[in-house]
This record gives C-alpha cells, sequence and structure tokens, in this order.
C-alpha cells in the first residue's frame, strides 16, 4: 500500500467522520471525491501530487453537482407545513374588532388566547372581521 493511497482514504475516512459529526450531506460528497482518489491512485501509482488535486478537485465538483442535481430538496413534504408559522394558521378565521382600526392600523383582536395586532379597512370595535393575510405578527383582515 503506497504513502499516497493511505493519504486518500484517510482523507476519505476522515471526512466521513466530519459528515457525522456535522450533518448536513457536503462533507460526504468531499469524501466521496476522496475515495474515488484513493481508487485512481491504485490504478495509476506514478500519478503526481499536482495532478491528484486537480483530479481530487473535478471528483470534487462532480459529486456536489451530483448531490444538488439529484438528492438536495428532496426531503419528505411536511402533513402540517404551517406548524411553526403561528400567524398564518390563522388565515380564514373569523374574529371580533376589539379595538377600532384607524387609518388602516391599530386595530387588535382576539383568537383564541391571543391578542393581535390588525390591519384593514377603517371599521369600529366589535366588527366582524376575516383574516385574510399575515405580515409577519400582523394579521390582514377584511369585513366578515
Amino acid at each position: 500500500m503506497s504513502f499516497k493511497f493511505a493519504f486518500w482514504a484517510v482523507l476519505a475516512l476522515l471526512l466521513f467522520a466530519a459528515e457525522t459529526m456535522a450533518p448536513g450531506a457536503f462533507m460526504l460528497w468531499f469524501g466521496f471525491a476522496a475515495a474515488a482518489m484513493a481508487v485512481v491512485v491504485l490504478a495509476l501509482p506514478g500519478l503526481g501530487w499536482l495532478a491528484q488535486a486537480i483530479l481530487f478537485s473535478v471528483f470534487a465538483v462532480i459529486s456536489v453537482g451530483i448531490y444538488v442535481k439529484w438528492f438536495r430538496g428532496k426531503g419528505r413534504a411536511s402533513d402540517k407545513p404551517l406548524l411553526n408559522r403561528r400567524a398564518d394558521q390563522l388565515v380564514g378565521e373569523v374574529a371580533k374588532l376589539e379595538q377600532p382600526i384607524v387609518s388602516g392600523r391599530g386595530g387588535r383582536v382576539q383568537i383564541a388566547d391571543a391578542f393581535w395586532s390588525v390591519e384593514g379597512p377603517d371599521l369600529p370595535a366589535g366588527s366582524l372581521v376575516r383574516v385574510v393575510a399575515t405580515d409577519g405578527m400582523t394579521l390582514k383582515v377584511q369585513e366578515a
């Protein structure tokens, strides 16, 4: 076993280990490139270090390209896409204005146990409004 082969094999193992410590499927692809280089060095033992570095760079670009094209963003779709977006969950709800909307702002509604700032057309307190959109933690409403 040559030093060059051992170098690339150990580098591949270190990159795979780094992937387990900091998951994100990025080091994994560099590990594959290093493993490919170990195989190339076995087949071509006289290959110089500069050629190896260039070939490793090519393999790394190819392997990351494979990741981006076929694997990135292929995760399972969530059955609850609004789980951590509480304001967005309220679109469509109807509530009574606790405070009037004046000049398009300043209104407030209570939905469940929370009070929300609302914006929309000028309406007096007590009017029923429907949530039609959100802007951060502010609800956009219209008369229901």
